[in-house]
């Protein structure tokens, strides 16, 4: 009985021991799994190439656009720049079209996208988006002799529309007799509306608020075509360590006032929607 109880505690001894080196090994290789992670992860690819890589759309003002001088500027492009001095590095502007954003975050062209880009679940089986920055409806602008007022008065006309947006689908469902004609950019479509191609123009409020001011020819319908549009920052997919640095910069820029600030600059008024989601 002596050998037996002796042996029954060599065996359990062991076993604990066993246990422990498997533990041991497992919290190693989360540990290395987590390092390697990080090393990976665009923030800190970002942070040793000293330069942040950002989509934008230079065609689209006062979001973006380019100065006298060629150079890249507007509200997005602030929002980047800003972006990129809280990260300690250089911000680079590429120019983009709505219908490249997602290539260009899939094929790592680029780190961001800062683009007027609405988050939906379709674009989120793509792409990875972090909270908020700034909100829209989407409305349209026509010509200021124009009766449309609504999306009900779109029957038979012509709604312009830029590629690679939710807004030719949201106006169908609205009104599946309207006409939608797809354009590249959105100052194409803008002039479309104003050389008669096109009735109508349906795209982000804050976006045509600005045309309408800049051309007194034009004007913006009251009524939104689809609910409230929240846009975020467009980054890639599984990178977990990105995403959480971006949302917490996010909130650091909009609680500290240098969005509504930036608002402000661009668009002449206070933000308009609150960035909190209502429904």
């Amino acid at each position: 009985m002596g050998r037996r109880r002796l042996h029954a505690r060599k065996m359990a001894a062991i076993s604990v021991s066993a246990l422990a080196t498997t533990s041991l090994l497992a919290a190693c290789s989360s540990s290395q799994s987590s390092a390697t992670r990080g090393q990976n992860s665009t923030l800190q690819k970002v942070t040793r190439s000293g330069t942040l890589r950002v989509a934008s759309c230079l065609t689209f003002p006062p979001f973006g656009s380019t100065d006298k001088a060629n150079q890249p500027q507007g509200f997005d492009v602030d929002v980047a720049k800003a972006m990129a001095k809280a990260l300690g590095v250089k911000a680079k502007i590429v120019d983009t079209t709505s219908a490249n954003r997602i290539p260009n975050l899939r094929t790592h062209k680029v780190d961001a996208v800062i683009c007027n880009f609405t988050t939906t679940a379709e674009r989120a089986k793509q792409v990875a988006f972090s909270d908020p920055y700034i909100v829209a409806g989407e409305v349209l602008m026509v010509k200021k002799s124009s009766d449309i007022s609504g999306i009900k008065d779109l029957s038979g006309k012509k709604v312009a529309v830029t590629k690679g947006s939710t807004n030719g689908a949201a106006v169908k469902e609205g009104n599946p007799k309207a006409q939608i004609q797809e354009y590249d950019t959105s100052a194409a479509a803008v002039l479309a509306v104003k050389q008669g191609q096109a009735d109508a123009m349906v795209e982000d409020s804050n976006f045509l608020n600005s045309q309408a001011k800049a051309d007194p020819a034009l004007k913006v319908t009251k009524e939104s075509v689809v609910p409230l549009e929240y846009n975020a920052i467009g980054v890639g997919q599984g990178d977990p360590d990105w995403s959480q640095w971006i949302n917490t910069w996010l909130r650091e820029f909009n609680t500290s006032g240098q969005s509504a600030a930036l608002y402000k600059k661009w668009f002449g008024v206070k933000p308009v929607y609150p960035l909190n989601p209502s429904y």
